[in-house]
């Protein structure tokens, strides 16, 4: 069963009213949340020189959702990216990024995220479509999240976790440096693969 209703495998009940209702487990989930970042993983991937995959992630952002336990589309969610905390696996790499032909960090410090729209799929799988800024440009992006579940931590805690994916074009946010390579083709790939694992905290 999803976070916002009934799976659409689910046996139809008899009345319509009964196969449109939510469970009291999933209304006790409806609640502001924090997304712990500790234990969320922000990713993206880019293809290099037309062979291979780069893979980075954020390590600094910070969010928070609002979930509705018995209408998704009031559900929001909301997260801000501090650019200068990219992480490649190579400082060079990372220093290029950060850089003027980049996100110009110095200029654009944080990328941010503002949800618009939240949609159920369909069993635990949710869309959320929002606006993306990145190098002062604001473009609208949709997430596709598949909600993995609910748990209370040892310490007390109640928590729940996403994993998300979506794809951007760099050069739609005004990224468009790159390098042509002698047998054809370019450096970086314009498509960037995005990648959220989330875990967020209920607040008290």
């Amino acid at each position: 069963m999803g976070i916002f209703g009934r799976k659409s495998t689910d046996t139809p009940a008899a009345a319509t009213t009964d196969a449109t209702a939510v469970s009291p487990e999933l209304a006790a989930l409806t609640g502001e949340y924090t997304i712990d970042p500790s234990h969320s993983e922000i990713g993206f991937v880019a293809r290099h020189a037309m062979v291979t995959n780069v893979k980075g992630y954020f390590k600094d952002f910070e969010g928070a959702l609002h979930l509705d336990g018995t209408d998704p589309s009031k559900s929001t969610a909301t997260i801000d990216v501090t650019m200068d905390s990219i992480e490649t696996g190579s400082a060079d790499r990372d220093g290029h990024l950060k850089s003027s032909d980049f996100f110009k960090t110095d200029e654009f410090p944080t990328m941010t995220f503002r949800s618009t729209k939240a949609e159920a799929l369909g069993g635990d799988d949710y869309r959320i479509t929002g606006d993306l800024s990145i190098l002062g440009v604001t473009k609208p992006l949709s997430i596709d999240l598949e909600f993995n579940g609910s748990a209370k931590d040892p310490f007390g805690n109640e928590r729940v976790g996403f994993e998300g994916k979506a794809e951007i074009l760099r050069s739609e946010w005004g990224l468009t440096w790159n390098a042509a390579l002698e047998t054809g083709g370019v450096l970086v790939s314009d498509k960037i693969k995005l990648t959220f694992d989330i875990s967020a905290i209920k607040n008290a």
